[in-house]
């Protein structure tokens, strides 16, 4: 009998692993990601569930489609705490994901910051997603915060240049007992296949999917990519050699 694999944040269970962001809001995007990539959860900044405005995300999630909702914006602990709570007011749940920038340049999380906003929010029942830059230390403080997950960049938001902090990340899930998901810059299905295959728990993705010529395919690439990655990862990966070795006996053949 077949084990079942789900991706569990805060006790609910997924069975996808794959979460949109909606960094690049559009109908199509939540929609393709949705149908075609197989996505069970969708990120939202609060600014797009005002009351009144048009274009509203919630209009546009299936019901049975999980909200996380961010912090986007938040320039510190407090600001984050403070729309944690109009997101849970609104009726966003108790999932956040905590985002706190300063730099406005290149959009690097502030980890000090997250880690204290984390430890409010856990110990009042949010269920935390931080996003953060991977560095041990800090991915230790946010699990002894509360966190849920850690949500490690993997490149600059937006670049779509991929896994340019691959060996961070592999720390981070070779040594933090939570599920690392990976977020930002990921630009391609074959790199959250890589990811995947590091032992990722699951994959973030807006840009690559939304810039895309056919955001249905791209979407679908991904859901795929990302299965195919899990499963590697679940089957253990063939070993790696500095030699070559003969994939078939050197001997016995040609009637010896």
């Amino acid at each position: 009998m077949e084990k079942k694999d789900t991706l569990v944040l805060g006790g609910h269970e997924f069975t996808s692993r794959f979460i949109l962001g909606s960094g690049k809001f559009s109908v199509d995007l939540i929609k393709a990601a949705v149908e075609q990539g197989g996505a069970q959860m969708v990120t939202m900044a609060l600014r797009r569930v005002e009351a009144g405005q048009k274009d509203n995300i919630l209009d546009y999630i299936p019901k049975d489609v999980t909200l996380l909702p961010n912090t986007s914006s938040a320039r510190n602990a407090d600001e984050a705490v403070r729309i944690a709570h109009l997101s849970r007011e609104v009726g966003c749940g108790d999932f956040i994901k905590i985002e706190v920038m300063r730099d406005s340049k290149y959009l690097l999380p502030d980890n000090n910051e997250t880690i204290k906003a984390t430890e409010i929010l856990a110990k009042e029942g949010f269920v935390v997603l931080p996003y953060m830059y991977p560095d041990l230390y800090a991915a230790r403080a946010l699990a002894d915060a509360g966190a849920a997950a850690i949500m490690p960049l993997a490149s600059p938001i937006g670049t779509n240049k991929g896994l340019s902090t691959k060996d961070f990340i592999q720390i981070l899930i070779d040594e933090v007992d939570l599920p690392v998901i990976v977020d930002a810059g990921i630009g391609r299905p074959s790199q959250a296949c890589e990811a995947m295959e590091m032992g990722a728990a699951a994959i973030m993705a807006n840009t690559a999917v939304a810039t895309a010529g056919d955001l249905p395919l791209m979407a679908k690439a991904f859901g795929e990519a990302i299965r195919a990655g899990r499963n590697a990862y679940l089957a253990g990966l063939g070993r790696v050699r500095e030699t070559a070795s003969a994939s078939d006996p050197l001997t016995g053949f040609l009637g010896d």
